[in-house]
C-alpha cells in the first residue's frame, strides 16, 4: 500500500513511544535460551520481533502471551531439531540465530524476501562460525544459508565488526553455552558499538558472565554458563520515536513523548541531543521528551555511527535547516535493508532536496523554505527510509506519494496512525 503525504504546519498532541524492537529480539531470545520460564513486559510488535517469536517457537520455546507481558519457557542449549527457519526481513534475527542453531543439526534460513534481506551479505559471521567448526552452505554470503553444527567449538575466535555488530552480537549469545571458554577478537573496525553495549546489557541481566575490553574489541567468555529465567522490562524505542521527534522540529508542534529514559543504553537517544544542537526548543525530563517546534533549525555535524537508525531521521530534520549539515561516519548505513545512502538520497532529490553523499557521509545544504514535492517516491521496502520521507513530505508544498509504506510494519507497525493522531495529512491509497 501507498501512502500519501500532504503539507502539514502544525503537530499537537502526546503519545507514548513504542517499545524497543532491539531490546525486545535481544530479551525473547535470552528467555529462550533459558532453562525455565522468563517474563518479557511491554514487549514491541513488529515485523522484526514478530519473527524472533516465531522463530524461538519454531525451535522448542513455548509462549503464553497477553496485552502486556510475554511469558516464555525456553529450550536452554537443545533447540528442536528443525529443518527451515523463516526471519522474513529481520537481519538482526537471522544473524542471532546463525549462531544459536550452530546448536543443531542441520537448519536452513530460507529466503523471503530477495530484494532486501535476500541481497545483504553474511560473509563475516559465516566465516567467524566456520572457525568453530560449523558447516555452513550459502550463496555468496547470503541467503538461503544452511547451517550444519551441534557441536560447535570455543576457543578462540575472529570477527569483522567492519560491517556490522550484529555478528558480534550473535556470537555473544552462543558462546556461554559451549563447552569450552572462548576469547573473540574483533578485527578492525568495530560498527554501532553501541549497540554491543545493548547485547551486553542484556546478557548480563540475564545471569550471563562475559568479560570485555573497554573498547569492545576484544571478549573473554567463559564456557558451560546456564542462561537464568528472569524478568524482563522493555523501555521505550529511541530509533522509531526520532521519527516523530523530527516530524515536531520541522513544524510548528507542542508534542509530548513518553517512555524515553533519559539514560538509555541506545545510542539512537542522541536524536534529543542532536535536535538540541539544531535549536529545536525541547525538554526532557522524567521519561518524556516535549518538542515545541517552530520549523526553524541550525545545521549540524554528527557522527552517526552510535546512533545508525536514527541518521535518516536527522537528515530528514537537517533538511529544512538554515545552512549544510554533515552526518559523518555512517558508510554501514549502506547494508541496511536498503543502500540507506545512496537510495534514501535519490529519493530526497526527487522531492525537491539538496544533498551529497560520500562513501561514508550525508551532505545536506538545508532548504529552510520548504521542498517542491509533488512526486511519487519509492521506500526501497526499508522502514527507516519511509519514516524519514514523511518527516519530509509534511514540509514539501505539494503531497508526497511514498510507494509501499506498509513495510513500516516491519518496526512501527502504529506510526502511521501515531502522526496522524497528531494532525499530520497522511492518507493510505
Amino acid at each position: 500500500m501507498d501512502v500519501i503525504v500532504r503539507p502539514t504546519s502544525e503537530l499537537k498532541g502526546e503519545i507514548g513511544a513504542l517499545s524497543s524492537k532491539n531490546y525486545t529480539t535481544r530479551y525473547l531470545l535470552v528467555a529462550a535460551l533459558a532453562e525455565g520460564t522468563s517474563t518479557v513486559h511491554y514487549p514491541a510488535h513488529s515485523e522484526d520481533s514478530d519473527a524472533m517469536r516465531r522463530c524461538i517457537q519454531d525451535l522448542g520455546a513455548v509462549l503464553e502471551e497477553d496485552d502486556e507481558k510475554i511469558v516464555i519457557t525456553g529450550f536452554g542449549r537443545n533447540p528442536k531439531d528443525v529443518k527451515e527457519l523463516n526471519v522474513g526481513n529481520a537481519g538482526a534475527v537471522l544473524r542471532f540465530l546463525m549462531a544459536v542453531t550452530a546448536l543443531c543439526p542441520e537448519v536452513t534460513f530460507v529466503n523471503s524476501y530477495p530484494d532486501s534481506l535476500g541481497k545483504r551479505p553474511h560473509d563475516d559471521l559465516i566465516e567467524a562460525l566456520g572457525g568453530m567448526g560449523v558447516e555452513i552452505e550459502h550463496r555468496d554470503g547470503k541467503l538461503p544459508i544452511t547451517i550444519r553444527g551441534g557441536n560447535p567449538k570455543g576457543g578462540k575466535i575472529k570477527v569483522s565488526g567492519a560491517v556490522s555488530s550484529q555478528y558480534l552480537s550473535a556470537l555473544l549469545f552462543l558462546t556461554p553455552l559451549l563447552v569450552e571458554d572462548s576469547e573473540i577478537e574483533v578485527l578492525g573496525d568495530l560498527k554501532s558499538k553501541v549497540v554491543v553495549g545493548q547485547t551486553l546489557e542484556v546478557l548480563e541481566q540475564a545471569g550471563i558472565i562475559i568479560h570485555a575490553s573497554d573498547d569492545y574489541m576484544n571478549f573473554r567468555i567463559p564456557g558451560g554458563q546456564t542462561y537464568q529465567a528472569k524478568t524482563y522490562t522493555v523501555q521505550g524505542d529511541y530509533p522509531g520515536s526520532a521519527a516523530i521527534l523530527a516530524a515536531a522540529a520541522v513544524t510548528k508542534s507542542d508534542v509530548k513523548i513518553f517512555r524515553l529514559a533519559e539514560k538509555s543504553k541506545q545510542g539512537e537517544r542522541a536524536v534529543v541531543d542532536v535536535l538540541q544542537m539544531m535549536d529545536v526548543p525541547l525538554t526532557h525530563t522524567d521519561g518524556t521528551v516535549h518538542v515545541q517546534g517552530n520549523g526553524r533549525l541550525r545545521p549540524v555535524e554528527f557522527d552517526g555511527d552510535a546512533a545508525t537508525d536514527a541518521v535518516l531521521a536527522m537528515v530528514a530534520a537537517a533538511v529544512f535547516a538554515d545552512g549544510t549539515s554533515r552526518f559523518y561516519n555512517v558508510e554501514n548505513l549502506r547494508y541496511k535493508e536498503c543502500d540507506r545512502i545512496t537510495d534514501y538520497l535519490n529519493e530526497l532529490r526527487k522531492a525537491g532536496a539538496n544533498v551529497e553523499e560520500r562513501q561514508a557521509e550525508i551532505i545536506v545544504h538545508g532548504r529552510p523554505s520548504g521542498l517542491e514535492g509533488g512526486v511519487e517516491i519509492n521506500a526501497h521496502y526499508d522502514h527507516r527510509v519511509i519514516m524519514a520521507l514523511t518527516v519530509v513530505g509534511l514540509r514539501c508544498k505539494k503531497p508526497l506519494v511514498i510507494k509501499d509504506a506498509h513495510h513500516v510494519a516491519k518496526s512501527y507497525p502504529q506510526f502511521f496512525d501515531h502522526i496522524s493522531a497528531l494532525g499530520a495529512a497522511v492518507e493510505w491509497v
